[in-house]
């Protein structure tokens, strides 16, 4: 099994809450030895590989698994046959480590359409591998193509399914249960006050939009908590959290944009994979590849 370190670590300055992204020396280089493996045996470049769910968001707990995702592409030839083919790779590596990644087809035909997902791991406080200047163009082009009305319904949608699944009824509550459900509804609140893309990081969500004393003291409580159990470990529920996140979700709902909004042409995308295929396809071929 991997260590694990764990420790606070507030981000930024004067964040109100509590803030932990744990990645030990460790468990990145057994990351990386994954990744130069996938290399090698699918014959691909990896342009960009970070951590995802709470690790990236920042309330991780000591067992919490290390969800890696990259984006990563062919060669030339792989894209020039009449049939698709698989634009997925999902390494399973161990009970702690989640590693899988998109086609950069895939990733780009996702950021078209403004999927958040893509959007928060090209926003993760912790970057394992990236290739600088194609990265920074994805970034470009995902700020080009977001769509605040779609986001806002991705994590209006995210908020209430985790709400009516696992926080209506019951004496007990998994502490994570609480952060699904917090941290979209934040996200969509940040789209609601500021239109622009809301941060993947937890305490940078609360320290901007909230400002209530006694609910930031009992979200800190819960986040101490969490951070120091077990991902299953559960409580009674936490009354001033479950009231904010009760109107939080109404005033969501209420305030939602309408959905719709025009898609944007695919022109600077299909340019970005033209691009990278054609520059990343000179480089030496993978020894045992075929």
């Amino acid at each position: 099994m991997l260590s694990i370190e764990f420790e606070n670590d507030n981000f930024g300055k004067n964040e109100k809450v509590l803030s932990a992204h744990p990645v030990s020396a460790e468990v990145r280089s057994a990351v990386e030895a994954e990744l130069a493996a996938l290399k090698r045996e699918h014959d691909v470049t990896v342009l960009f590989a970070c951590e995802s769910g709470s690790r990236g968001w920042g309330f991780a707990s000591p067992d919490s698994d290390y969800d890696v995702r990259f984006v990563y592409m062919h060669r030339l030839d792989w894209y020039l046959r009449v049939d698709a083919r698989r634009d997925v790779i999902e390494v399973p590596v161990s009970d702690e480590l989640d590693v899988s990644g998109w086609e950069l087809r895939k990733a780009l035909q996702l950021m078209r359409a403004s999927n958040p997902v893509l959007l928060e791991w090209l926003r993760s406080p912790v970057v394992y591998l990236e290739e600088i200047r194609w990265v920074a163009r994805l970034r470009e082009l995902a700020c080009l193509y977001w769509s605040p009305v779609r986001s806002y319904h991705h994590y209006l949608s995210m908020a209430r399914k985790t709400m009516k699944t696992h926080l209506r009824d019951g004496d007990v509550v998994k502490y994570k249960k609480y952060f699904y459900a917090l941290r979209p509804l934040l996200a969509a609140r940040w789209i609601r006050e500021f239109g622009t893309v809301p941060p993947m990081r937890f305490a940078e969500l609360a320290t901007q939009l909230l400002t209530d004393a006694a609910l930031l003291d009992e979200l800190n409580a819960l986040l101490d908590k969490k951070m120091r159990a077990g991902e299953s470990a559960t409580s009674a529920p936490w009354k001033g959290i479950h009231t904010f996140l009760e109107k939080e979700l109404d005033d969501a709902m209420r305030y939602a944009p309408v959905h719709g909004g025009e898609r944007m042409t695919a022109d600077l995308a299909n340019d970005c994979l033209m691009d990278a295929v054609l520059h990343f396809s000179k480089r030496p071929r993978c020894t045992g590849v075929t």
